[in-house]
């Protein structure tokens, strides 16, 4: 803006602008600016109701004392009344705390996503609990339910009136000493729900020998074989809107697990039945269904391209949440 000065004080603002490119609206501005006065703000008062420097000394004091400094004002604020003290309302000790820049925003933990694999039956089960419909609004029934992932069996089931821990501990024992399993053998996989972090869940399956893992928050990708199964269960034709009483919830539910286990062909296991694959007829199975296709083939070859057909086989190794590979060579992580 100097050239512009100097050479508009002989030539004139227009041709001066013009010469150097320069538009008079920012000339003006410079000039305006240039000669701004400048002004000093007035120092801000203190609120006539703020604390003074002395007793918000004595507030930070408090919550940063031993027994408050994990505590949210709030809690602060109702455990000193509760004793007879008035320091401050619980808004203005977030204030207080905010004047010395203590003031951050809580981060929840990081949650580990499981990795659990399963080569055999009896090695990872896989556990939820679902709300049936009872015969008015607002009432259900809960439908617990213990599934092998490997297999897809259902090895315990249980509807009850409520959610509950206690519950949930007896068909997770009963279920395990009917499979017969021994100490360190199995892995007990659910979500977050009250039943699932329960201590006498825990402290149950720590006596058996059994490890726990637990979905991430608000992932439902972390338990994703009870919620096919739920599903599956919700979506038969003859599932009902609403139970007309828990009787009858049990009573179909006795001949859905049946179906479930011994005569539905389940896609995810090559459509063998999970009971087929839970109790180690694979093999006697896929035999016999390679001798039909062959017979078949032997029959009309020309019906068939390129080769004899074979029959799907089951998944060896079943995976929640399988570890990204990672490089060039495929390595997993």
């Amino acid at each position: 803006m100097q050239a512009v000065e100097e050479l508009s004080s002989t030539s004139g603002t227009l041709p001066a602008c013009q010469a150097l490119g320069v538009a008079r609206a920012t000339l003006y501005r410079h000039r305006r600016g240039s000669r701004a006065p400048v002004i000093e703000q007035p120092a801000k008062r203190a609120h006539p109701r703020a604390l003074c420097i002395q007793e918000e000394q004595a507030v930070l004091a408090e919550l940063h004392s031993e027994r408050f400094v994990d505590q949210a004002p709030a809690a602060v604020y109702a455990a000193l009344l509760d004793e007879g003290r008035y320091l401050c309302s619980e808004r203005t000790m977030y204030r207080v705390l905010a004047g010395a820049d203590e003031v951050r925003e809580r981060r929840h933990p990081a949650y580990a996503k499981p990795e659990l694999l399963a080569t055999r039956a009896n090695e990872v089960w896989s556990w939820d609990i679902t709300k049936l419909l009872g015969p008015a609004k607002w009432t259900y029934f809960y439908l617990y339910v213990l599934l092998d992932i490997f297999s897809r069996y259902v090895v315990g089931w249980m509807v009850a009136h409520r959610e509950s821990a206690t519950l949930a501990k007896k068909l997770i024992q009963e279920s395990s000493i009917k499979q017969a399993i021994g100490p360190g053998q199995l892995t007990v996989h659910a979500d977050r729900g009250s039943s699932m972090t329960s201590k006498p869940v825990a402290l149950m399956l720590a006596d058996l020998g059994v490890t726990k893992t637990h979905s991430r928050p608000h992932v439902s990708n972390d338990n994703p074989f009870s919620e096919a199964q739920f599903k599956t269960l919700k979506y038969r034709p003859d599932f009902p809107d609403r139970f007309g009483c828990i009787e009858d919830a049990r009573a179909f539910c006795v001949g859905f697990f049946h179906w479930y286990n011994n005569e539905h062909y389940h896609s995810g296991l090559a459509l063998l039945t999970p009971a087929t694959v839970h109790y180690g007829e694979t093999a006697t199975v896929l035999t016999h269904r390679r001798k039909i296709l062959a017979a078949a083939y032997a029959q009309h070859p020309e019906r068939f391209v390129h080769r004899a057909p074979q029959p799907l086989e089951p998944p060896n190794a079943v995976w929640i949440n399988p570890p990204k590979p990672s490089g060039a060579n495929g390595d997993l992580q």
